[in-house]
């Protein structure tokens, strides 16, 4: 495990402000909109730095990473596939059993309460989990 301070004695909080700066373009605003909105709706989370560069955001576990590629902003959810998603957020990553993911592309409105709440249910959904 990573502790803050490690790698070139930057916290992973500078490293997200770093990535969100060397994109320079729509990715950067876009991931730095979401990690604002996620910070409004989990205040308690951590950002930590993982898998070589990947922003995630714990509280009680997982909550999402913000992984950046060439076309998409992808916040995938450690969970997702046991969240609500009224408001069909989910467009990435389906099939599968556990995570979900949104992929935001380049001129995506986004949805923030919507997204806000998702979090919410993600946080509420981790710490159902560890009281057991």
């Amino acid at each position: 495990m990573q502790k803050a301070g490690t790698r070139e004695e930057k916290s992973p909080s500078e490293l997200i402000d770093a990535r969100i700066k060397e994109l320079g373009d729509w990715r950067g605003e876009m991931l730095a909109g979401l990690r604002a909105l996620i910070r409004q709706a989990a205040p308690d989370a951590v950002e930590t730095w993982k898998w070589r560069g990947v922003p995630v955001w714990e509280d009680a576990g997982i909550i999402c990473t913000g992984e950046t590629y060439k076309a998409v902003v992808k916040l995938t959810f450690a969970r997702g596939a046991a969240l609500p998603d009224p408001r069909k957020l989910f467009n990435s990553s389906l099939e599968g059993n556990t995570r979900r993911a949104i992929d935001f592309k380049e001129g995506d409105k986004v949805d923030a309460d919507a997204l806000k709440a998702l979090v919410r249910e993600a946080v509420a959904l981790n710490k159902s989990k560890t009281k057991r």
